[in-house]
């Protein structure tokens, strides 16, 4: 969503420190915009972007939990409205910088620089430019990833169970299986449906740890137990936990020899 230049900017607050938030809303007061939320943590932050749709986040970078970088991976570089960092750490800032994010605070947060930070952020959102400007940031936020390594594999999934969004980490999903417009991790005894492809997973996996076992299904290697020749051909990975998957003949090979057959 692009800014209209006739009304105030749609502004969302996240840092972990109450303080933080405080000046941060104390700042903006001068400023001609609106707050629509604030997000002590990176889960309600992801939440709170992808629902509230704002036009400018400023996005603490350390955070427990998920940090601000792992905020931009959730909500995707291409989906994350334009974002100005806000960081106690110095090099974080110069590097979002070198990358072109749109913009950077350090912390303590001196009025004169958010100040000046925030007309040059303003004035980009309100320019013709717009659009390209998003377009830009969207690029620098995926370099902004690589470069710290988050998008190197994926190593969390953030999943809504009810009203809540849960973290479940890669290296807990033993199997993945395409359920509809959803992928189901299967770990242990729970399940999650995660909203994606398989082969889309397959791209952003491990592939020393996962493996495509069926055109439906991505096991993970060392949750794997034994196999079971069904005859013809076809075989049935048997999990640690009890769990059975069935495995295609094109994928058999493969499976055979990451297991040490």
């Amino acid at each position: 969503m692009e800014p209209e230049s006739d009304r105030q900017l749609r502004v969302l607050i996240v840092d972990d420190e109450p303080l933080g938030r405080e000046l941060l809303r104390h700042l903006l007061k001068s400023e001609d915009v609106r707050i629509v939320g604030e997000s002590p943590d990176g889960l309600s932050a992801v939440e709170a972007i992808r629902s509230l749709e704002p036009d400018l986040v400023f996005l603490d970078i350390e955070m427990p939990g998920l940090d601000g970088f792992d905020v931009v991976e959730a909500v995707g570089p291409e989906a994350m409205p334009p974002v100005v960092f806000v960081t106690a750490h110095e090099q974080h800032a110069l590097r979002a910088f070198q990358v072109h994010a749109l913009d950077y605070v350090l912390k303590p947060i001196a009025a004169a620089r958010f100040a000046e930070s925030f007309r040059v952020t303003q004035a980009r959102l309100r320019s013709r430019d717009a659009g390209a400007t998003r377009v830009a940031m969207s690029r620098a936020l995926r370099l902004l990833l690589a470069e710290h390594g988050r998008e190197r594999f994926r190593e969390r999934f953030l999943v809504r169970r009810g009203e809540r969004l849960l973290v479940v980490e890669a290296a807990d999903v033993e199997l993945l299986e395409s359920a509809g417009n959803y992928v189901e991790l299967h770990c242990d005894e729970r399940s999650f449906l995660f909203r994606a492809t398989i082969g889309g997973l397959e791209n952003e996996l491990d592939p020393a740890r996962f493996l495509r076992i069926h055109r439906a299904a991505i096991l993970r290697v060392d949750s794997a137990a034994s196999l079971v020749n069904e005859g013809d051909g076809e075989l049935t990975v048997i999990l640690k936990n009890g769990r059975r998957a069935a495995v295609q003949r094109r994928y058999a090979a493969t499976l055979r020899r990451a297991l040490g057959g």
